[in-house]
């Protein structure tokens, strides 16, 4: 019998195990529960002994747990699925074909989501941007990073996520990150940029009589690309040193010459199929890799783990040379399935990044779906209830066009007007808030962030400068190549301006300047654009 304090006692009959030490298992399955009254002055207590738990301790559990009264739950609300607060259904079942995924932003924060195994690229970009709530819909890319190793590359929007993952080393460091990509397919809008002349191979002959240009354009269109060569540093293997060699690209694959830059069958040496391979892009290849310069790029198998000894490292001159032989590695890959993406991300609504029509009842916009240029614009009406209406008459769009020309100047003098404060209460910090200001990223950093983003005409961010106080400095992309401007206080009637022309043109505040530059060039060789923006997870 054992006891319990208290005005009861449990009793469980048959507990007295010395009998027969083996029939436990028996014995305690045919035990009933019983109370009785506790007895002040009971004879002899015997204490309960350790009971010996058998192999088939399941089967015990359920007899007692069958002979045993249920008791109540007193918080049915907590564990029926029906009543739980927790949402069940932000969970798959565990029938469901999908998985998570941790995706990483620019501010190195993360956020884990789940994604259906066969989604692409260009459908998971497009669960993030509705996640992130970003203004616009287009321009947005998966990269996949290896850290360690400082390889970059953009997935294609067809591009299977959880297959590509599935090449991970478990023990790397790989991770996709969401940000912006301009220059995804901007080899497509200027062919002749991403593609010079002087690098296209001479096996072009068959088409004499047709100009570079419309070669490169009709093979474009037809989703290939035209056949490229030229000298790059190589990784020699198993050694640091770099050797310049001759390359050809073609759809067959790649080579190198043994002789210069001959091109005889004899001298062709393969390196590689272009279908079992990913180009990546080398970020601090100098002290990575101990490159010649910082214009390095790698191939390596698509479908193993990444492996140091399987890298390919290729090393251009300039970014021009580096840009024309990745955009042509991705073409000879993915030929027609490249220009059909190309196709599908113009068919989405675009708008100007950084432009905001809504207090404006008049608005310019393209009805093309090229390139926005000066002379793919036409004036709209956004005054009436049913929405836009596109000015047909010329004399009327002049008016539109004065009208709010006057409206901007009449913006822009009211802030004038306000009264002139000290420099320190004066309200000048509005550019912290907007999307194109990087605080105090340094020169390389800038660079970097522009890079990423994609190196198209008019990319741009605004950033302090840290080599002269109170200054700006504006990072703007312009032909692959990235250009610094300097913006500096300007005093002029006891008020305080910012100018980059000496004080010929004045703006009150950074956001004024942007503004102004996103319509007229200026001293710049190009509009700003495209703005810089990081978007938090």
């Amino acid at each position: 019998m054992m006891e319990i304090e208290g005005p009861w006692t449990e009793v469980f009959d048959g507990s007295d195990r010395k009998e027969n030490p083996r029939a436990a298992e028996t014995l305690l399955g045919s035990s009933s529960l019983t109370l009785a009254p506790l007895v002040a002055d009971s004879l002899s207590i015997r204490r309960s002994q350790p009971i010996l738990i058998a192999a088939n301790r399941s089967k015990v559990v359920e007899k007692l747990s069958s002979s045993a009264s249920s008791i109540p739950n007193p918080f049915p609300e907590l564990c029926s699925p029906s009543k739980s607060p927790v949402l069940i259904s932000s969970f798959p079942s565990a029938s469901s074909d999908k998985r998570l995924i941790k995706v990483y932003g620019e501010d190195s924060h993360s956020r884990s989501m789940w994604v259906s195994q066969g989604a692409t690229a260009r459908e998971v970009c497009h669960m993030l941007v509705q996640t992130a709530h970003c203004s616009d819909q287009e321009n947005w890319a998966l990269i996949e990073m290896y850290p360690t190793l400082g390889l970059e590359r953009c997935l294609e929007d067809h591009e299977v996520v959880l297959e590509v993952q599935a090449t991970w080393s478990l023990k790397g460091d790989t991770r996709l990150m969401f940000c912006k990509n301009y220059a995804k397919y901007e080899f497509f809008r200027k062919p002749m940029l991403f593609f010079p002349e002087r690098m296209i191979s001479d096996c072009a002959d068959v088409n004499k009589g047709m100009k570079p240009s419309e070669l490169i354009q009709n093979l474009l269109k037809s989703g290939t690309c035209p056949e490229i060569q030229g000298f790059l540093h190589v990784k020699e293997p198993s050694r640091k040193a770099w050797k310049k060699v001759y390359f050809f690209l073609r759809r067959s694959g790649l080579y190198y010459s043994t002789k210069g830059s001959s091109k005889e069958p004899r001298h062709l040496q393969y390196v590689a199929d272009l279908e079992d391979l990913n180009v990546y892009t080398v970020v601090n290849s100098r002290k990575l890799y101990g490159a010649p310069t910082d214009f390095t790029f790698c191939v390596k198998p698509s479908r193993n783990p990444v492996r140091v000894q399987d890298l390919k490292l290729l090393c251009a001159e300039n970014e021009q040379t580096r840009t024309c032989w990745t955009s042509a590695f991705r073409l000879f890959k993915y030929g027609k399935r490249l220009h059909c993406n190309y196709q599908l991300s113009k068919l989405a609504p675009q708008c100007p990044e950084g432009l905001n029509h809504t207090d404006s009842k008049f608005s310019a916009v393209s009805l093309h779906a090229q390139p926005q240029t000066e002379a793919s614009l036409v004036a709209m009406d956004f005054s009436g209830k049913a929405g836009g209406r596109v000015i047909q008459n010329p004399t009327e769009a002049q008016c539109a066009e004065r009208e709010e020309g006057q409206a901007w100047r009449r913006r822009e003098a009211l802030r004038c007007s306000l009264p002139n404060l000290s420099s320190g209460a004066r309200p000048s910090s509005i550019h912290k808030s907007q999307p194109w200001f990087h605080g105090g990223v340094s020169r390389k950093e800038a660079e970097r962030l522009i890079e990423k983003q994609g190196l198209v005409d008019g990319m741009f961010l605004i950033r302090d400068s840290q080599q002269h106080a109170q200054c700006f400095v504006l990072t703007l992309c312009y032909k692959l190549k990235t250009k610094h401007y300097l913006v500096i206080p300007y005093e002029d009637g006891g008020r305080k301006y910012f100018t980059m022309d000496d004080g010929v043109t004045l703006f009150i505040d950074l956001l004024q300047l942007v503004e102004f530059h996103q319509i007229n060039k200026g001293i710049l060789p190009v509009c700003l654009k495209h703005p810089c923006v990081c978007v938090a997870l």
